[in-house]
């Protein structure tokens, strides 16, 4: 999510050719990459932090070149390693079924409210990535 930050920029006072400084609310994105909100199915796979296995299908939120996120019932910790294997749209597969298989490391989670179980996830990819290809 983009930040809000108050910016104090400087604007004429009608009438008076003084320039009145004032605090506006702006939006400043300090992300390196642009982030696709895009519903992508994915698995997810890795090991708790009590050195249990764990696998689970959720739907990305958003993805990048450098990380997505999405939301796990399981309770992961930050630096948490993890494989996502992304179904990738036939659209762009020309009909094909391909699955993008990438390792990655949980950089921040979010509590998805008081009761929920559910936590939000970022992850940051690493260099390697796999296409797979079904018949």
């Amino acid at each position: 999510m983009a930040e809000k930050t108050k910016v104090m920029t400087k604007k004429k006072v009608a009438g008076t050719g003084k320039k009145k400084a004032k605090a506006v609310p702006a939006v400043i994105n300090r992300r390196r990459e642009w982030r696709f909100e895009l519903p992508l199915p994915a698995e997810i796979e890795g090991k708790l932090p009590q050195g249990k296995k764990f696998k689970e299908k959720t739907t990305l939120e958003n993805i990048s070149s450098t990380g997505a996120y999405f939301v796990l019932d399981t309770n992961l910790v930050v630096g948490s390693k993890v494989n996502l294997t992304i179904e990738l749209p036939p659209e762009v597969t020309e009909g094909k079924k391909v699955k993008l298989s990438l390792d990655g490391t949980t950089v921040r989670l979010e509590k998805k409210g008081d009761k929920a179980r559910k936590q939000g996830v970022a992850v940051r990819f690493n260099k390697d990535f796999r296409f797979l290809v079904e018949d």
